[in-house]
């Protein structure tokens, strides 16, 4: 028998956005392939051998691959009783079968979830984010990874991601092998010019895609697991608290930690300074506090 949904609210602009990005990032997919197969014509097969297997290795090993870079290590009740009897408490709410529960040994404060989908998705808490929460907060925070699982927007991260990685690949192959060329003014010389700026822009085009579904997702979950909690206000207040201690977050540490912002609850690094609110992977924390306020509001009406 399929299962039933859970009780994590429906979000239909959150599944809107992720087909929608899921068909820009295959039309992607099929141009870039595309101007391998026409510039390369006599290594097709090779071009198909390596995209597809780079596919099925980001598909099916990179929540693998994001939890050991972030140190996430699977954890028993017996070792973990309170975040383990924290995620029974939200499982038995949202009606959803319950995931592997790690630890992740660092003081950045944050959380995240991996996994294609709810059998093999994995819920991870910083030691830093259970010393500083209180129950309610961390219940809070640890609902919202839960309805990342619930929605499927992390294995539609993790698909949207590879465009990205195989283009960046291909360029700094491409990159690689003009400099050990001469130039050359032949049709087929040129054609292999153009190969990494073409890719450089489908890299760039993949890069923003993920970014807007990453900031939507986000406001999707927090929303979803204040519904689901019934508590806006612990959420907000893990968020501010999160938020503020990250400015006491050694650098080193916060480095060590950005290139995984996407999947974390709040950001390691803020990104005020570099290109905005375009290139952030999460929205801003007062459009994250509004929400939840307005939230407060709704839940409070008779």
């Amino acid at each position: 028998m399929t299962r039933t949904r859970s009780r994590y609210a429906p979000d239909h602009g959150l599944t809107t956005r992720m087909v929608t990005t899921m068909f820009l990032i295959g039309l992607l997919y099929v141009v870039l392939v595309g101007v391998l197969l026409a510039v390369l014509r006599g290594a097709w097969p090779i071009i198909l051998i390596f995209t597809g297997g780079l596919f099925i290795a980001q598909f099916w090993f990179s929540d693998r691959i994001a939890a050991f870079g972030m140190g996430a290590r699977e954890v028993t009740p017996e070792e973990a009783p309170e975040l383990h009897g924290t995620i029974d408490r939200i499982c038995a709410l949202a009606d959803m079968p319950k995931p592997r529960v790690a630890i992740a040994r660092t003081d950045v404060p944050n959380a995240f979830a991996t996994g294609r989908g709810e059998k093999t998705a994995l819920v991870c808490a910083t030691t830093g984010l259970l010393r500083r929460l209180e129950p309610e907060e961390l219940e809070g925070v640890l609902a919202h990874e839960m309805s990342h699982v619930a929605h499927r927007d992390v294995a539609v991260m993790t698909i949207a991601s590879f465009l990205g990685v195989l283009a960046g690949i291909i360029t700094r192959v491409a990159l690689w092998g003009g400099l050990s060329r001469n130039r050359s003014s032949d049709p087929i010389g040129i054609a292999i010019m153009l190969i990494p700026l073409i890719s450089a822009a489908v890299y760039c085009l993949s890069f923003l895609l993920t970014r807007l579904l990453s900031r939507y997702r986000e406001l999707s979950a927090d929303r979803a697991a204040a519904l689901l909690t019934g508590r806006p206000s612990a959420l907000a207040s893990a968020l501010t608290k999160v938020s503020g201690q990250m400015a006491r977050i050694p650098t080193e540490d916060l480095r060590k930690a950005e290139p995984y912002n996407a999947f974390y609850f709040v950001p390691a690094f803020s990104s005020k300074e570099s290109l905005g609110r375009l290139l952030s992977s999460h929205p801003t924390l007062e459009q994250r506090l509004d929400q939840l306020a307005r939230i407060s509001v709704e839940l409070a009406r008779p």
